[in-house]
């Protein structure tokens, strides 16, 4: 069993310091051209994740306006702290708020979310994303 598979850590550290040291032909590169693919699509599982959070609370926001709370509010907020964080630590990022079909997939799930936790038909909600990334971003939209 290879290091990689018995203590991923150590692997890690070893990796590392093949590279500082130049020791090129030492490198398992299999196995860091997975983890280095890995790494790039947890960055956009991150910045979705965020995104879908903020979206269905400002549906809830919007559409339960007799119910809205702080803690809906601060949630906003720090959502979109948290994708601001996205796009400081990985600009290319950014890409991804200009792909329709990708906004669309995360209105899609903060939708049925909030379908769920306001307890509203789904069809309450408009069927697809209304919301300009500038708003989404803005930190007075909607609050």
């Amino acid at each position: 069993m290879e290091l990689y598979d018995r203590d991923f850590l150590q692997w890690t550290q070893q990796q590392a310091e093949y590279l500082q040291k130049g020791r090129w032909a030492d490198l398992d590169v299999e196995n860091l051209v997975e983890e280095l693919e890995t790494l790039g699509r947890s960055e956009q599982r991150e910045l979705g994740s965020h995104l879908q959070i903020l979206i269905l609370h400002l549906l809830k926001w919007q559409y339960q306006p007799d119910r809205r709370t702080k803690s809906w509010e601060t949630t906003i907020s720090n959502c979109r702290d948290q994708i601001q964080d996205c796009f400081e630590d990985a600009p290319s990022l950014q890409r991804f708020l200009q792909d329709s079909t990708w906004i669309e997939k995360y209105y899609r799930r903060g939708r049925r979310d909030a379908a769920k936790e306001t307890q509203k038909p789904l069809e309450s909600f408009p069927s697809k994303c209304l919301y300009l990334v500038e708003q989404l971003l803005a930190p007075d939209f909607l609050i």
